[in-house]
């Protein structure tokens, strides 16, 4: 299993009790319809990444939206990234079909939700005031939080286990409810 930042080799987190379930949840009902799947926890800031048989693949930290919340607001993938207030940024809790796709600027990227603009991508420092590389890398998730809405990983963790399986197929990614463990089934439907 790969560590990424903030982990050292032997200190790669087991899934928590809500992943852990959610995991037991999808493999019962063989929800991922045979696709590889990532489940992330909002509350911890972590991904973990599975293989259509379940077995886990890897674990890093991510970086979220900046605001607490589950649901993304109606109409956000239509507006300019300067028009999206700091309380809409969101990244919405469910479960979603991915797709590869491209950015504005020809990145490869993997499509959470499409129409309203989420994706998973590779870190990008672009404001060094907002210290997107050091708060990946820090050891707690309290400062995790900055982006509109997207979910950012660590380049080497993109390029090594996000790209070569869902930058090529369909894969699905479960996004735990902040709002707590008894909400999954009303977020995510299972």
């Amino acid at each position: 299993m790969a560590c990424t930042a903030g982990w050292s080799v032997g200190a790669v987190p087991k899934p928590d009790s809500a992943t852990a379930t959610l995991l037991q949840r999808i493999q019962s009902t063989r929800d991922n319809q045979g696709r590889p799947f990532a489940i992330l926890n909002k509350q911890l800031a972590t991904l973990h990444v599975f293989a259509a048989d379940g077995q886990e693949r890897a674990t890093s930290p991510v970086l979220l939206g900046l605001a607490h919340g589950d649901r993304s607001v109606p109409g956000i993938g239509t507006r300019k990234i300067a028009d999206i207030l700091p309380q809409e940024r969101t990244t919405p809790a469910g479960r979603f079909v991915t797709e590869p796709g491209l950015n504005t600027q020809d990145e490869d990227i993997v499509w959470i939700d499409y129409d309203a603009a989420v994706s998973m991508h590779r870190l990008r420092a672009t404001h060094q005031s907002e210290r997107r590389p050091q708060r990946l890398a820090s050891p707690t998730p309290d400062d995790n939080r900055i982006t509109y809405g997207c979910v950012n990983v660590p380049a080497h963790f993109y390029d090594n286990y996000i790209k070569p399986v869902f930058g090529r197929v369909e894969g699905i990614v479960y996004i735990l409810p902040e709002s707590g463990p008894g909400k999954i089934n009303t977020e995510i439907g299972l």
